[in-house]
């Protein structure tokens, strides 16, 4: 009797191996059979859903929303920076220049409670644009504005006073950043005043300048690795914004 038990168990295990086996072979079949390009635009589609979500969910706070097709190019690339261990903070700060400097286009949001933390005034450079941006570039002494994904680096006092430092992490774009002296530091020409006085905000030297008052209140919410993003509808199809490749 016990002989044909083990037989019988032998018989059982040849099968179970058999079995699965073959539901291997047909679960590999089945995903080589799904065409790549249907596997990118399924996970495109997973990302878009969960970045709508995020949008639909912040919190103003007082303040007014980015717009959302500026807010979702900031998330997917935080996103990436962070799954690298780029980016350390839950901190993303997101410059809008397709907007009117006139208009404050600068937030400060925490992704971990989903709240806009600050809105405020953000100079682009003299040789950017007048009112608004439309010429950028990573070349030094160019007084220009550079666009793309920086990480924040160290804070210091400088000319500016309190400045924090920036690393530009998209080569061709802006990784010319700490090279170029493009920090982030307050101005008295980015206030309202100037505004008042010259129809336009003050420009920088490619530096994205915020208001003296709340320089020390921004550098303190966004420093430690936090992630800030420049935006403006022309970094989509540059042939040069590689961070993702």
């Amino acid at each position: 009797m016990n002989r044909y038990t083990a037989v019988y168990k032998s018989v059982f295990a040849l099968f179970l191996v058999f079995s699965l086996f073959a539901f291997s072979r047909n679960v590999i079949n089945t995903h080589k059979s799904i065409p790549k390009k249907k596997i990118a635009s399924v996970l495109k589609s997973n990302i878009d859903s969960k970045i709508e979500s995020v949008y639909n969910a912040l919190q103003a706070n007082q303040f007014e929303l980015p717009k959302q097709d500026c807010f979702s190019e900031a998330l997917k690339g935080f996103y990436s920076l962070q799954e690298k261990g780029i980016v350390k903070s839950n901190i993303l700060t997101l410059v809008d220049f397709s907007l009117s400097s006139n208009v404050k286009r600068l937030w400060i949001i925490d992704l971990s409670s989903n709240l806009v933390l600050f809105q405020t005034l953000v100079a682009h450079g003299r040789n950017t644009g007048e009112e608004f941006a439309n010429d950028f570039s990573n070349t030094p002494e160019s007084f220009k504005s550079s666009l793309g994904f920086y990480v924040t680096g160290e804070v210091y006092k400088g000319k500016h006073g309190v400045s924090l430092k920036l690393d530009g992490l998209e080569k061709g774009l802006n990784d010319n950043a700490r090279n170029r002296a493009v920090v982030l530091h307050g101005a008295d020409y980015v206030s309202e005043s100037f505004i008042k006085n010259h129809k336009r905000l003050g420009r920088s030297q490619g530096c994205p300048a915020v208001p003296v008052e709340c320089v020390s209140e921004i550098i303190t919410m966004i420093k430690g690795q936090s992630c800030l993003y420049i935006y403006h509808p022309s970094i989509i199809k540059s042939k040069e914004n590689n961070l993702f490749s």
